[in-house]
């Protein structure tokens, strides 16, 4: 990669997490009415300080590096912070911030079927039902408000977990009534355990009646949570470069022979 290809991708990220550029489909970039908004202040620059104006772009630094709180930003660019290992790690929690926040992009704009085959390959990607090409299936269609994936765990199908995939858009919580729903399909088909995904997230009263259940077990993945699976079980994702780091091998001048 180029360095000119790198920085022109990072603008755009960063336009992007600020809600003035928005991607309707790939290799199209286009200016949002906030972006349009900007261009008629005739800004001098466009950079940090000008996008931490933005509440989404704060919390996408926010998000990329959890450990560090954010600081104002103030005259001149600030001098990174922290040894060298530190400022990699940071870079490195940054980029995954972006990876989540346009894999949870693209789910949210693709087809239904799609995010119901998805988390089924995702399950599995997990371990759940073992390496058998039948272990898991997507068995739901669209709006039917039945149960849209199965992942057989055992061969003979005696343990079975059920998958419900609601894709809606970040910020509309999902209620307790989908999951009650979802707890009812789960009994009508004799099964203990299920899984309810969605690309938002859930109210505190359906985390709380989820946790309340006693005769079967129901887990609750909201979107940040996908996307930290998606990552970290390489499901819609691929290792783009390695890049080596190397130590001193202290063994090696201190051993019995280097005096």
């Amino acid at each position: 990669m180029t360095v000119i290809h790198s920085r022109v991708g990072w603008a755009k990220t960063y336009l992007k997490q600020a809600g003035l550029v928005s991607q309707p489909r790939r290799g199209v970039v286009e200016l949002t009415q906030r972006g349009l908004d900007l261009l008629q202040t005739n800004p001098e620059i466009v950079n940090d300080e000008c996008l931490s104006k933005y509440p989404e772009f704060r919390a996408f630094k926010v998000r990329s590096r959890p450990e560090v709180p954010p600081e104002p930003v103030v005259g001149p660019p600030p001098t990174p912070a922290g040894s060298p290992d530190e400022q990699i790690d940071g870079l490195a929690a940054e980029l995954e911030a972006d990876l989540r926040s346009t894999l949870l992009s693209r789910i949210v704009a693709a087809s239904p079927e799609f995010f119901e085959q998805l988390i089924v390959d995702l399950i599995l990607a997990m371990g759940y039902g073992g390496s058998r090409a039948d272990a898991g299936e997507r068995i739901g269609r669209s709006g039917d408000g039945g149960l849209d994936g199965v992942i057989r765990e055992d061969r003979l199908g005696l343990d079975q977990l059920y998958l419900q995939a609601k894709r809606y858009q970040p910020g509309n919580r999902i209620g307790v009534d989908a999951v009650r729903s979802f707890a009812g399909a789960l009994n009508d088909v004799g099964a203990q355990k299920g899984v309810f995904i969605t690309t938002s997230s859930f109210s505190p009263e359906t985390m709380a009646y989820a946790s309340r259940q006693q005769t079967k077990r129901i887990v609750l993945i909201d979107g940040e949570r996908l996307t930290k699976l998606m990552v970290q079980f390489n499901e819609g994702v691929r290792v783009q470069r390695t890049v080596e780091i190397k130590r001193i091998d202290l063994e090696y001048f201190d051993g019995p022979d280097s005096a």
